[in-house]
């Protein structure tokens, strides 16, 4: 993959070169993000407070000391960092003229992610929000046979997701990660978004465990303007609970049903069983499909190449956000939340 002018860009005096690519932050999203760049082919470059040069050493990567160095040196930016720091390091990313990457949320504020989108949009730069459950290939399957008309009018819409806390003290304080709504759920908030429409109201309710704060349990039901109702349930488990995700998608013509507990793609033997991972319980485990966080970033990479757009747009993160925040207001209130 190689860079390509935006319209509207003075043409390159020679043949373009490898799309470079700095990553900012460089903890475990990072590197689930590394064989996508890999796969196009992008020349790297990190910068983050801890663990730049060890990152770089595994990744081939060109370490930078600072934000600006970095910005200096690239065409695009995949913010891998914690979710505070988001807004901060895109608005500095855009300002430079640089397209980005930016992992779920763009920000816990909704008024601050609608303004990242028109700074984009202002700025005539890309800006991707890396919503990765859209490329998993049960989701985008399911997508699909929505939108050919395979089970009639949509009517019922129930997400599941379940896992462990992850490790990083911040995801455990509200205030930082937003909590399991902001940070776990946003994901099948917007698959409901994504699959039917837009949202009216929105309710949330949340059991907190006595004995272990990490440990709880989300719903969120949103009444969707086409008059469907979609049921997200998020749970956070103790240390080594299993990573799983599921849906259940009525319509009046027919039912969709995925459960990644029964359902693992690869049936391994004794011996292949014995060797294989089975994800950390915060990321998913990816190995026995096409690798979800590669197929993000190509798509990504190809519509910055002018190929076709991406399937996840800076209004779709913005959007989700949204809807987020509306569910944690009525963890708040208690009350319904119409959008």
């Amino acid at each position: 993959m190689t860079t390509s002018p935006h319209p509207g860009s003075p043409a390159p005096s020679a043949a373009p070169g490898p799309l470079r690519v700095g990553i900012v932050g460089t903890g475990g999203i990072a590197r689930a993000h590394l064989p996508g760049w890999r796969e196009v082919g992008a020349e790297l470059h990190c910068h983050s407070e801890v663990g730049a040069q060890q990152f770089a050493a595994e990744a081939g990567a060109t370490a930078h000391d600072s934000l600006q160095q970095l910005l200096a040196a690239v065409d695009v930016v995949d913010v891998c960092t914690p979710t505070p720091s988001h807004p901060g390091i895109v608005r500095a990313a855009l300002d430079a003229g640089r397209d980005v990457l930016c992992e779920k949320p763009l920000a816990l504020d909704p008024a601050e992610a609608r303004d990242l989108v028109e700074q984009a949009d202002r700025a005539g730069r890309l800006l991707f929000p890396a919503h990765v459950v859209r490329y998993f290939p049960q989701y985008a399957a399911a997508k699909r046979a929505i939108d050919t008309g395979a089970v009639g009018t949509l009517a019922v819409l129930r997400f599941e997701r379940t896992g462990s806390l992850p490790d990083r003290s911040w995801y455990a304080d509200d205030e930082l990660s937003g909590g399991i709504v902001m940070d776990q759920m946003i994901h099948d908030i917007d698959q409901a978004l994504w699959m039917a429409g837009p949202v009216q109201r929105v309710f949330a309710q949340q059991s907190i465990a006595a004995s272990d704060s990490a440990v709880r349990t989300a719903h969120v039901v949103l009444t969707h303007r086409s008059g469907a109702l979609s049921h997200c349930r998020g749970f956070w488990g103790p240390p080594g609970t299993q990573f799983r995700y599921t849906f259940d998608l009525a319509g009046d013509a027919g039912l969709l049903q995925y459960d990644s507990a029964g359902d693992p793609g690869i049936v391994f033997d004794a011996v292949a069983a014995a060797r294989h991972t089975t994800g950390d319980g915060f990321l998913p485990d990816v190995s026995a499909v096409r690798d979800p966080y590669t197929a993000e970033i190509v798509d990504f990479a190809t519509a910055l190449a002018g190929g076709a757009p991406a399937r996840v747009e800076a209004a779709d993160g913005a959007l989700a956000v949204e809807i987020s925040h509306a569910a944690l207001e009525s963890l708040r209130t208690g009350r319904s939340i119409t959008c």
